[in-house]
């Protein structure tokens, strides 16, 4: 089967099974717009316009995507470990998102409540998604280790520390475009624009890599139209998982040295979370104004404030540990104000 039809397949499958999650709970109708009666108690949040819309569509997102991670032509030991991956971080985002309180702000709120003994769900979150990305990083690896050219062998590494070296690098970029892609998702559609922008890119190219990417625009274009709607919202579950899938897209597309600068370019965009706010950034640069608005609805007449610096949890909507994606009103929405990070 040609690169290009595999990718084209698995594109499709991403998007009907996100779909089709979406229909099974009726995510595609208008309820989320004026009806929050219809929306189950547990699952209705309030974005950053003050408007109802449902916290499902993070799972219905994370459903499409592990789906893409099965289907890839990659070795059964990487896409076991991108599925794991993948499902890990939605279920540590869901955690936050149904649990969260979200009062813990920042990295350094969390670790302050651990450093009085209280575990907050934000820093579980943080656990799950470093393990997640280990477990894909050894499983990845796994052709390496057996001796078996692949993916994972490229750069002429050997050894122990070589290996070592490289798993820690793999794991540092999914579980940190899990977090980056988090951290960003407070404004309906960003999320999904900033993670489909680039997969869409990386799905062009042969290989696992460009599958797992295909998979990824594919279940973006399913989830964008109730996302931008405002009738649902991703949350830290679809935000987590989103970014992890990418994650993995960019481990098996790049070279070594290619990770290396990823990992080094998402751990400094997540910290500069913590001082600058990306909303600000945003809105005060025309282009990128525009394309975050593209296919939003009554952008101009909302009430969409920059906020100081990222008001949203890093840990819990745009950081590492955090709550719901696009922070709502209960500080667990995807469209909402950001939290700080």
């Amino acid at each position: 089967m040609s690169g290009p039809f595999r990718r084209s397949r698995t594109a499709l499958a991403a998007y009907g099974a996100t779909m089709a999650a979406e229909a099974a709970n009726d995510l595609g109708s208008e309820t989320g717009s004026g009806l929050p009666e219809e929306i189950p108690a547990m699952w209705l949040r309030h974005n950053y316009r003050g408007r109802p819309v449902d916290l499902r569509g993070g799972p219905s997102l994370t459903s499409g995507l592990m789906l893409a991670a099965s289907r890839a032509k990659a070795g059964p030991g990487s896409r076991a470990g991108a599925a794991a991956a993948i499902g890990a971080a939605g279920l540590a985002g869901l955690l936050d998102d149904l649990k969260g309180d979200g009062s813990a702000k920042g990295l350094k709120g969390h670790f302050r409540r651990l450093a009085h003994g209280q575990v907050t769900t934000g820093l579980i979150k943080l656990a799950v998604l470093a393990g997640a990305g280990v477990v894909f990083a050894v499983l990845n690896d796994a052709p390496a280790a057996s001796g078996t050219k692949g993916r994972s062998g490229r750069g002429g590494q050997s050894g122990v520390v070589g290996r070592v070296a490289k798993i820690g690098v793999d794991a540092a970029v999914v579980a940190g475009a899990a977090n980056l892609i988090n951290l960003l998702d407070l404004r309906p559609g960003r999320a999904l624009k900033a993670a489909g922008v680039p997969a869409a890119v990386l799905g062009l190219a042969p290989g696992a890599g460009g599958e797992m990417a295909a998979g990824i625009a594919g279940a973006v274009a399913a989830a964008a139209p109730s996302d931008l709607g405002e009738r649902t919202m991703l949350g830290d579950c679809g935000a987590n998982s989103l970014g992890a899938a990418l994650g993995v897209a960019l481990v098996r597309s790049l070279p070594m040295g290619g990770r290396v600068v990823a990992a080094i370019g998402i751990g400094g965009l997540i910290l500069a979370s913590e001082k600058v706010s990306f909303t600000k950034v945003i809105a005060g640069n025309p282009t990128l104004r525009r394309l975050d608005e593209l296919g939003r609805v009554d952008v101009h007449g909302a009430d969409d404030p920059a906020g100081p610096a990222d008001t949203v949890d890093p840990a819990s909507a745009d950081g590492p540990g955090g709550g719901a994606g696009q922070t709502h009103i209960d500080a667990s929405a995807n469209n909402a104000p950001e939290r700080t990070g």
